[in-house]
């Protein structure tokens, strides 16, 4: 793994210091050229937490992943720049699902004058850095916060509109072993949603783009645009064109996604005759 080879994926022009300035451009790098996305789970491979196949997958290959693929990669490469970063163990809707969400996410927090909470992996979470400390920052177009709870948890409430709302997490070491427990249920148990669902996620300068199923959204602070992917050949052109990700195989899932999207809202309306 060579952090030059990180940097150059991210678009980020310069020497790099472990300074707030530095880490706020290589978040907000990392994520307008890396997308969120869990299509290795939607084909059946396995997904690890080593940052070095992260590397390989997410830098090397162009591709997108999911939090532990990029966390763990975004840990890495802070690391390699100086930064004394934390790996913790994290609780993605822990307010709705209670302790079956613990090691469903890898958080990570930051080490300068104070700590900072940052993430590249919940998908249209937070853009920049933020302190560890209880209040709601303004991020762009959007407002997001933390939270003390009991027990030694903080909660990141996520913007409005986004995706996951939500995540909890203790600043302390992470739990390795739940979080690789974690990641293997989430790839494989019929009742994981990155099992049900395709899901890719980009950040753009002025808001998010993400491809659920068989809907793009375009989520800014005007609000939201969906637009229907139509077929096979279309989805595969979206991730391309939209995110990125040139992946042959994708167009492979295109069956199981409609038919995902019909069982959630029912069948397109057949086009009148003549149309």
């Amino acid at each position: 793994m060579e952090l030059q080879a990180y940097l150059d994926r991210i678009g980020f022009v310069g020497t790099p210091a472990p300074d707030l300035a530095t880490l706020a451009r290589i978040q907000r790098g990392h994520l307008e050229h890396i997308p969120y996305e869990n299509l290795d789970v939607q084909l059946g491979r396995r997904v690890t937490l080593d940052p070095a196949e992260a590397f390989a997958k997410l830098v090397t290959a162009g591709r997108g992943g999911w939090c532990y693929e990029m966390n763990g990669l975004f840990r890495w490469a802070l690391e390699a720049v100086g930064f004394r970063v934390t790996a913790m163990t994290g609780a993605v809707l822990r307010i709705e699902r209670g302790a079956a969400a613990i090691g469903n996410h890898l958080a990570l927090t930051v080490d300068l004058d104070e700590p900072y909470l940052v993430d590249v992996g919940l998908g249209d979470g937070p853009s920049e850095p933020i302190p560890l400390r209880e209040g709601r920052w303004r991020q762009g177009w959007r407002t997001v916060g933390l939270e003390r709870l009991e027990a030694g948890w903080w909660r990141f409430h996520n913007h409005e509109r986004a995706f996951a709302t939500s995540f909890d997490f203790r600043h302390g070491p992470a739990d390795w072993e739940r979080l690789a427990e974690r990641c293997d249920w989430l790839q494989t148990s019929p009742e994981s949603r990155f099992v049900a669902n395709a899901v890719c996620i980009r950040h753009e300068p002025e808001g998010v783009v993400a491809l659920v199923g068989r809907v793009m959204k375009t989520i800014t602070e005007e609000g939201t645009a969906d637009r229907l992917i139509d077929d096979a050949e279309g989805y595969a052109r979206a991730l391309s064109e939209r995110f990125g990700i040139r992946l042959p195989q994708a167009a492979g899932l295109w069956p199981k996604i409609s038919l995902r999207h019909d069982e959630l809202f029912g069948p397109a309306p057949a086009a009148p005759e003549g149309s």
